[in-house]
């Protein structure tokens, strides 16, 4: 299914041949889930040209055209963590180009939004900019290209050519478990907390006085571009002589 892809960034089975029935499977799987999304038209909302530095709700977004992302993307699914999103592209998706931690184009899910929830369906072709940060699945007639830095939080399927990552840099992040590596009083209200985390993934970070489980309270949801991340807890205070905190990635 994917060809030139090193093997140091696979965890798992490449099936090149179609005539296997794994792969050929895929395929067939492939057709139905894009051929679903295209053919969806109740409701649907029309885009046009650049969606970044929106803030999106669940629904079905259709362009007859292009469509491209710069700047944030926020699609927010209001504590709704089944909510969908089903993109629907005529022909190219192209996200903005940025440099090394200062990505020119972001996906960000809030509210509990799930980048298994979300789906691109693209007539044409996905290009995924340098150092840009993507959520969701797509779904690519022709063919799909992450440039080098690039970072995906879903799938990425191209019915007639190829995936490509283009450049060792371009990666589809492997989940580590989060840790602390540094937390301190700062100030006489402010903790600063240092967590060794997955770049590009979503981070959600706990605080709770005493350890119960009815106490904990959710800090901050956050998609770190570097590692580790540093987050600074102003809602300390001298009266609570201690503090304890957890952190999670998002479930896929």
């Amino acid at each position: 299914m994917v060809l030139g892809t090193p093997p140091v960034q696979i965890n798992g089975t490449i099936y090149n041949d179609d005539s296997n029935p794994i792969g050929a499977q895929a395929q067939n799987d492939l057709t139905d889930a894009y051929l679903d999304a295209q053919g969806r038209f109740v409701d649907r909302i029309t885009m046009t040209a650049d969606i970044g530095s929106q803030k999106l709700a669940p629904g079905l977004y259709w362009s007859g055209s292009s469509l491209g992302i710069t700047g944030d993307l926020t699609l927010d699914a209001g504590s709704d963590t089944n909510a969908v999103w089903i993109f629907q592209i005529g022909s190219t998706l192209i996200t903005a180009a940025g440099a090394p931690n200062n990505p020119a184009s972001r996906v960000i899910l809030t509210g509990g939004a799930q980048a298994r929830n979300v789906f691109w369906q693209v007539g044409a072709s996905a290009t995924l900019g340098t150092y840009s940060i993507f959520k969701g699945t797509v779904m690519a007639h022709v063919s799909i290209t992450m440039d080098p830095g690039s970072a995906m939080e879903g799938r990425a399927l191209a019915q007639g050519g190829a995936v490509t990552f283009n450049a060792e840099s371009a990666s589809l992040p492997v989940p580590e478990a989060p840790r602390f590596t540094s937390i301190s009083r700062t100030a006489a209200d402010r903790m600063t907390v240092v967590v060794g985390t997955t770049p590009f993934l979503v981070l959600r970070l706990d605080a709770c006085p005493d350890l119960l489980l009815t106490n904990w309270t959710t800090l901050a949801t956050a998609t770190p571009v570097t590692n580790p991340w540093t987050f600074n807890d102003d809602t300390a205070t001298p009266a609570v002589p201690q503090r304890f905190y957890r952190a999670a990635l998002s479930p896929y």
